[in-house]
Formats: structure tokens, C-alpha cells, sequence
């Protein structure tokens, strides 16, 4: 990508596009079920097929997006998702719902993997991919307001899916495109950095995401069958979740790095295994309704900063996308997870199970935010990996983001003795007489000697 990004419109645009199969999950297997003859479980399986497809995706263009621009494959991204889900919801047969499901989770997954390698190379990761998530619960909120009053069977998830692809994709006209082999040798090269950590991260938001989505998965489910609930009463607690989502999301976005990484995610996570118990165990819609807006608002507000964390460890974004890639693998698990426990144990059992491996998997995922930058962030102050201070450094050196100079150190010295040399030419040329002459071409000539 380039060293000096552009809009973040076209990103979240395309991070929207890539997301919402899976923001629509509980709505697709409920109807595959319900209207294809499938089981809970067969539903659940169809719905990690579309997942896996997409994670596959990811870890395969891991560190290929800068080589091949962020405009290519993003487009074929979109062509895939808008042909996969296409054919899905004109299918009526499950062996070509399924094969549609998977071209289109693949174009979802190289989507997603292009707005990741994006994110990581802008200089605030976390205020990025926070409206990314914005949107793209926004336009879910629409569909699962829309939806339930329209019909369609299985048929009109997958259509609307396919649509957002197609209503993208001009703004991945303004994307990077290929690039030179000039521009591609970039001296950010070799291997990944923070290797353990990453890993650590990477596993953490493979369980993390696996429990979510085992919950998110059947809550369609939980609320038609356990609790009693219509399907547009459970679309319109679903909206409601999201829309509550927003907010949270635009909270996370105002407080930015002021708390660190590692409070939200930690005590975020906290609240998301006791909403996981309480959406579980509904039997009425105001349990329901409570566990699912608590469960919604805070989920997005954590994945915020895990991306925003993932981001930070490699400015090439490759830790970015292959945890993303990761948490993709636990999101294709989760459906099949929540009908085999919801069919085995129950919903209430179920509840238990994953809470308690939400709660588990909370310590080393925070511990990573402790080790790698979860620190409040005070004014001022110099980060080794990307933000607005090193972004600033990395500009006055001419260097690039992410190789700050250490404090201290001669490269340092020479930055600030390059600081002070522009103050003096701007000195001179305030100081100079009332044509500007003289003052003007012996700064100029200053200015050039560097």
C-alpha cells in the first residue's frame, strides 16, 4: 500500500462489503433451514462453508495485497461475491447453494483481506476500522429491518448480499492500483515482526470469534424457538442490536487510544461472556432483547481494537490480515458449534459453555494489548509502530512510518537540528525586506543545500 494513504472511504466501503455475509449470518442459516429442509446443524455447516471460503481468502493474499495494488483484487473481491451470492439466491437446489456460498465467501474474504492490509497502513488503524464497523452495522440494521417483510425464503439474504457488492464497487476506483517494481522494493521486508505476540493474538481471536458466532449463529433460533418470539419481532430486536452497535462503535471511535487497548478488550470481554449467558437462557422478549443489545453494542466495540491492535504489529498489514484470517476460521466454526451444543446440551447450557471460553481466552488476548502498546497514549509521546507521533517523525526524517528514531539516538539529533533549520528560514524569510528578495533565495538556497 501506499506510504501515504488516501481517502478511507473507499476502505470502509469495501471492509462493509466484505463483513456483512457474516453480519447477516443468523438470518441466512435460519432460512436455509427453513426453507431448504435443512437441519439446524446442515444450516450451521452451510453458513462455516460460506466462512471458511472466506478466511481461505485471507491467509491466501497475507502480505500480496501492496504487490498486486488494493484496486484489483478488491474488484475481482467484489465480481466473486456479487456472482457467488447471486447464483446462491437464484439456486434451488443445496449442492449449488453451497457452491455459490463459497465463490461468494471467497470474494468476501479477498474483500476484507485488501480493507485489512488498507487499514494498517493509515496512521490511525483503530479510528479506521471503527467506522468500518460503523457501516457496515449500519447497513445490516437496514437488511434486518428489510428483510422479514419481504419474504424471498433463502433467496433475498443472498440478493442483498450480492447487491451491496455490486453498489461498491466504484468506489474501488479510488483505490491504489499496481505498482512498480521500483515502488514494490520496499525496505519493510523479511520476517513478520513480533512473531509471538502475534500468534498469541491471531489463536486468541480464533476462540474469541468461534464463541460470538456460535451464539450469533443460532440467535435467530433462540428467539423463534426458546423464547417465542416472531421472525420480525427477532429481525427488529436484531435492528435494535445493532443500531445499538452504532453507538457503541462511535464511542469506541471518540475514545480512541486514550484508554489503551487492553481495558476495553479486557473488561469488554468480560461483558460479552455474561451477555452470551443471558441471550442464551431468554424465554421472553425482554431477556432476549437485553442480552442480544448488550451482546451487539459491545461486541464491535472489542473487534475494534483487536483489528486496531492486529494492525499495529506490522505496518504491511500482514498480521492484520492473517488475524483477521484467523478470526475468520473461529467465525466458519461458530454455526456448526451452536447447533451441535444448542442440539446436544441446549441453548442455556450452550451459553455456559461459550461464556466461560470467552473468559478464558480474555488474559492472553489482553496481555498482548499490555505487551504491544495497550498503554494509555499521553500527547506527545514516540511509538515504535505507526500513529499520529510516529507518522510525524517518520515525515520530518523521511523516513517511513514506523521506523521512529530512538530518543537519544543521532538520528534523533539530526531531526531536530533539520527542525531548527526550517525555523531559521522562516525567521529569514519574515524578516526580509518589502520585495521578499534577498530573504526569499537565501532561504530557498538553504532549503536546497539540506
Amino acid at each position: 500500500m501506499s506510504s501515504r494513504p488516501g481517502a478511507a472511504w473507499p476502505l470502509v466501503a469495501v471492509f462493509t462489503a466484505g463483513y456483512v455475509a457474516s453480519y447477516l449470518l443468523p438470518t441466512v442459516v435460519g432460512r436455509l433451514s427453513a426453507h431448504l429442509g435443512l437441519s439446524p446443524a446442515q444450516a450451521g455447516l452451510v453458513g462455516s462453508a460460506l466462512l471458511l471460503s472466506s478466511a481461505g481468502a485471507g491467509f491466501a493474499l497475507a502480505g500480496r495485497v501492496e504487490r498486486f495494488g488494493a484496486r484489483t483484487p478488491a474488484r475481482a473481491g467484489l465480481i466473486l461475491a456479487a456472482v457467488g451470492y447471486g447464483c446462491a439466491a437464484l439456486a434451488g437446489s443445496v449442492p449449488l447453494v453451497v457452491l455459490g456460498v463459497m465463490v461468494g465467501g471467497f470474494g468476501s474474504g479477498t474483500a476484507t483481506a485488501v480493507a485489512a492490509s488498507g487499514i494498517a497502513a493509515r496512521r490511525d488503524p483503530h479510528r479506521t476500522s471503527s467506522l468500518g464497523l460503523l457501516t457496515v452495522s449500519a447497513t445490516a440494521g437496514v437488511l434486518y429491518l428489510t428483510i422479514p417483510h419481504l419474504g424471498g425464503g433463502h433467496r433475498l439474504p443472498f440478493a442483498a448480499i450480492a447487491l451491496v457488492a455490486l453498489l461498491v464497487w466504484p468506489a474501488t476506483a479510488r483505490l491504489d492500483g499496481a505498482r512498480t517494481a521500483e515502488e514494490t522494493s520496499s525496505p519493510i521486508t523479511g520476517r513478520l515482526p513480533h512473531r509471538r505476540s502475534g500468534l498469541v493474538l491471531a489463536g486468541g481471536m480464533l476462540v474469541w470469534s468461534m464463541a460470538q458466532n456460535a451464539l450469533w449463529g443460532v440467535s435467530s433460533r433462540i428467539g423463534l424457538d426458546q423464547a417465542g418470539l416472531s421472525e420480525v419481532t427477532v429481525g427488529a430486536v436484531f435492528a435494535a442490536a445493532l443500531g445499538a452497535g452504532l453507538l457503541g462503535v462511535t464511542g469506541a471511535g471518540l475514545l480512541g487510544a486514550r484508554l489503551g487497548r487492553a481495558v476495553p478488550i479486557g473488561l469488554g470481554t468480560v461483558v460479552i461472556a455474561a451477555s452470551i449467558v443471558l441471550s442464551s437462557s431468554a424465554r421472553d422478549l425482554g431477556s432476549f432483547a437485553t442480552g442480544e443489545i448488550m451482546w451487539n453494542t459491545v461486541y464491535p466495540v472489542v473487534l475494534s481494537y483487536l483489528i486496531g491492535l492486529a494492525a499495529s504489529l506490522d505496518i504491511r498489514g500482514r498480521w492484520a490480515v492473517l488475524a483477521g484470517s484467523a478470526s475468520s476460521i473461529g467465525v466458519a466454526c461458530g454455526p456448526l458449534l451452536g447447533s451441535v451444543l444448542s442440539e446436544e446440551a441446549g441453548y442455556p447450557a450452550m451459553g455456559l459453555i461459550l461464556g466461560a471460553a470467552t473468559l478464558l481466552v480474555a488474559a492472553p488476548v489482553t496481555a498482548v494489548a499490555l505487551h504491544t502498546g495497550g498503554r494509555p497514549l499521553v500527547p506527545g509521546s514516540v511509538r515504535r509502530r505507526g500513529g499520529a507521533p510516529a507518522a510525524l517523525l517518520a515525515a520530518t526524517t523521511g523516513g517511513l512510518s514506523g521506523a521512529v528514531p530512538k530518543l537519544g539516538s543521532p538520528e534523533q539529533a539530526v531531526t531536530e537540528l533539520r527542525v531548527r533549520r526550517r525555523r531559521l528560514v522562516r525567521s529569514a524569510i519574515r524578516t526580509a525586506g518589502p520585495d521578499g528578495g534577498s530573504g526569499q533565495s537565501n532561504a530557498y538556497a538553504s532549503t536546497s543545500a539540506r
